[in-house]
This record gives structure tokens, sequence and C-alpha cells, in this order.
């Protein structure tokens, strides 16, 4: 019986050492290296702020006064002004003017003239206005004379306000000058009804 244990107890031990060689040796993770960049996460830039400066002047228009005011000359205005503005940057009207022809309201434009008290010539241009200048022509009974009327003038007319007056000038500087009070036809806008409510009204010089 002792001969069969010691066998059986050197046999166990043999299975177990077998067992134990058998087995896969265990193998240790590869070491992944590493490298150093360099490059260090800094804050992020402040955002731009907007423009502080000064703010941008107005725009000015130069107009010329001329006339009967007390200041006559060149006055500089802010864009958008108008003809009273003018006036009292020259000072206002000179006493005894007449100003009820006058639009004080217009606005005016860069490089403009405004005469008061001055009757402006037959050729004045698109950017001068006679302000102030009485009643019209008298020459034949207060009849308007159709080669030498202002728009406020022509617009004292029956019937007649800036739009049409300003044909008329504009057909005067087309053609020279009007010839005969029947010409007032070949306006626009003028037909035969409002021509016979001008034709007693004008003359051509």
């Amino acid at each position: 019986m002792g001969v069969l244990a010691l066998i059986l107890a050197g046999g166990v031990a043999w299975s177990l050492v077998h067992l134990w060689r058998s087995q896969p040796e265990p193998v240790a993770p590869a070491r992944v290296p590493v490298v150093a960049t360099g490059i260090r996460a800094g804050p992020a830039p402040p955002a731009a702020l907007p423009s502080t400066g000064p703010p941008a002047s107005p725009a000015l228009i130069v107009v010329h006064v001329a006339g009967k005011v007390r200041h006559p000359g060149i006055v500089r205005l802010p864009a958008g002004s108008r003809v009273i503005d003018a006036l009292a940057a020259a000072g206002g009207p000179a006493q005894g003017v007449d100003l009820t022809s006058l639009n004080l309201a217009r606005l005016l434009t860069d490089g403009e003239q405004v005469l008061v008290g001055v009757a402006a010539g037959a050729g004045s241009g698109a950017g001068q206005q006679a302000v102030g200048t009485g009643p019209p022509p008298s020459g034949a009974g207060g009849l308007v004379d159709l080669n030498t009327a202002t728009l406020e003038q022509l617009e004292q007319l029956p019937g007649v306000g800036s739009v049409l007056a300003q044909r008329i000038l504009d057909w005067r500087a087309q053609h020279g000058r009007f010839t005969s009070i029947d010409q007032l036809r070949e306006v626009s806008g003028i037909g035969e009804r409002r021509f016979t409510d001008l034709k007693h009204r004008v003359r051509v010089s």
C-alpha cells in the first residue's frame, strides 16, 4: 500500500508540472513613445473692437446771397438748409424789401445764388433765384413780360404753378425769346382754355 500511494503521488506531481509548463507566457504590452510637440495652448486673442474715431462732420453747401441783404456774400450752410437759413446767415433782408414772393421753405442746393430785391436777367441760370423784386413789370398796364419774367413772377399768373412756370422758362431758353403771345400754346400744359386766361395778362417785349 505504501508503494502504491507513492506511485500515485508521483503521478499527480508530474501532471501538475506538465500542466504548468504548457501555459503560454504573458506578453508585456508595447510602450508607445510620447513625442513632445512644443505647442502650448495659450489664451484666445482679444476680439477686435469697433472704431471709436470722431464722428463725421455734416456736409456743407456753399450759397451766394446777393442783393438787398445786410451782409451779402458767400455763406456756408449744412446740407438740407432752406432759403430762410441763407437769409439769416446773410444778416437778413434790408429794410423795406418785399419777400412775399419768396418761398422761404425751399431747399437750397450747393453753388446756388439767391438774389434778394434784385430782378434776375432773362438769361439767369437755373441755380439763381430772384426774391423780393416787387410786382411784375408794369410797362404795359402791369402785364408780365414773357421775355424778362422770373419764375416767381410767372407763378403769379392765374393757373400757373411752379411746374408750368418752369416750362415757360425752358421754352424761352430753348427758342431764345417769345416773339408772339400765341407761342404760349407751344408750351406743354397750356391748352386753349388756359391760354385764354393768360393772353390778356402777358406781353412780349
